[in-house]
């Protein structure tokens, strides 16, 4: 401890000259003319130097927590340690970025539901859909503001999607299940109702041999995807008019009205080559789905002859998966180890993840990229947290500790909040996210 001691007090003499920089505006922009600072100052003391910096500005200033990047990277420990690991020599006016820590700034009261909460979707800015194991897929609001309950599964709903999110008034929904089916909803989004609205499925979509764990929307909302424990991936139409390959069920009698008939679906192709299961499906190009499986490989399929493109291999069962970062194209993915692999399938001939993160300490079972960054995305996890990431350090950014027991699902929300469902049966929202 002594020798420590006496090298932060022998670096703390020694002085360096910087010039703060930023992308944010005012009241967060500090004049641009070089300073010298002491060499042993942490991110938190840049942060305290820049809040007193802008103090002296603007009289009404209310402190912010700023991060730091030198040469496009994070500033994870002294200036000098930095300058020195990194070869920067310090002879030279050092610029230094700062940006506002990526974290929540509030924590919203938690929506509540009668069971796990499996399933999260917040690609609308305008309602949150969940899928919980009692069954019911919801559509929610705000916190706590549930309008719409989706009943008619009878096993516990594991997947949900949103088709063509920032559409019309009218927005189709699908849900996948335990029972072996998925689900085909539309919802009034602009519906005033003091009560949640009952809404049964315009279609029931069947054909998997068993448990469905996966949906995802084709980009244009012309078609569904899903994988299932069955060890394949269906595709299907989701148009409520009758079809070559719908069939309609028959009218039912509940409580003594007559409900409206069902249009039943089949699949029209099955993607096959999972050896297990197929824990996760994504549609992020019209022409290609993605998919994650217990069989530890990542598959890329053609949609149109339905060949099996390319695949990764990582050596773990896989829960989660998605596509985004840096052009759309960086691959994401987490399962049954702590550790959120990201791949760039852009560069030949290696299939080892560019970058790992492995703060986590059980399962990942979510991996999310930001809509609006190339550098962000979100992770859930057994261990209880949701832990949110930059392609630009190895360390989190933040930790969100919302939930008292393992997180299932996670998403970003209108592009500021992180909203997360888990097995206390909270939805939970984290809001006020200074992402971009």
């Amino acid at each position: 401890m002594g020798t420590e001691e006496n090298g932060d007090a022998e670096s703390s003499t020694r002085r360096i000259s910087v010039r703060f920089i930023t992308r944010l505006s005012d009241p967060y922009k500090v004049p641009n003319s070089a300073i010298a600072i002491p060499s042993d100052l942490t991110r938190f003391g840049l942060s305290s130097l820049v809040n007193a910096l802008l103090q002296s500005i603007h009289d009404d200033y209310v402190k912010e927590p700023f991060d730091f990047l030198i040469d496009g990277e994070f500033v994870r420990m002294s200036l000098e340690e930095f300058l020195l690991a990194k070869g920067i020599s310090a002879e030279r006016v050092l610029e230094i970025e700062y940006t506002r820590v990526v974290a929540p700034r509030k924590e919203e009261d938690p929506s509540l539901h009668d069971d796990w909460v499996s399933a999260v979707d917040g690609s609308s800015s305008r309602f949150i859909l969940t899928g919980c194991y009692d069954g019911f897929g919801r559509v929610w609001k705000g916190p706590g503001v549930c309008t719409h309950i989706l009943e008619g599964h009878s096993d516990g709903v594991t997947s949900v999607s949103v088709f063509n999110p920032e559409g019309v008034e009218t927005v189709t929904l699908a849900t996948a299940s335990k029972d072996r089916t998925l689900r085909l909803w539309k919802i009034n989004t602009e519906e005033a109702t003091n009560n949640p609205v009952r809404v049964r499925a315009y279609k029931i979509l069947r054909g998997h041999k068993s448990s469905v764990q996966s949906v995802a929307a084709q980009t244009n909302g012309e078609m569904v995807c899903s994988g299932s424990w069955d060890c394949t991936i269906n595709l299907w139409r989701i148009n409520d008019n009758n079809a070559e390959n719908d069939l309609v069920s028959k009218k039912r009698k509940v409580e003594g009205r007559v409900e409206d008939s069902q249009l039943e679906g089949e699949a029209f192709t099955t993607l096959v080559g999972h050896t297990q299961c197929v824990s996760s499906v994504i549609w992020p190009q019209r022409e290609s789905i993605y998919s994650a499986s217990w069989d530890h490989s990542i598959r890329k399929w053609d949609v149109e002859t339905g060949k099996n493109l390319s695949d990764i291999y990582c050596g773990k069962a896989l829960n989660c998966l998605d596509i985004g970062g840096e052009g759309s194209a960086l691959i994401a993915a987490g399962g049954s180890d702590p550790i959120i692999r990201i791949w760039d399938p852009r560069k030949p001939g290696t299939s080892a993840p560019i970058l790992q993160f492995a703060s986590h300490k059980s399962w990942v079972t979510a991996c999310k990229w930001h809509d609006k960054s190339p550098f962000h995305l979100l992770s859930a996890s057994y261990d209880g947290k949701v832990m949110l990431w930059d392609l630009r350090t190895a360390w989190s950014l933040s930790t969100i500790e919302s939930h008292t027991d393992k997180v299932l699902c996670a998403d970003w929300w209108k592009s500021d909040s992180v909203i997360s469902g888990g097995a206390d049966s909270k939805l939970c929202i984290s809001s006020e996210i200074p992402v971009v």
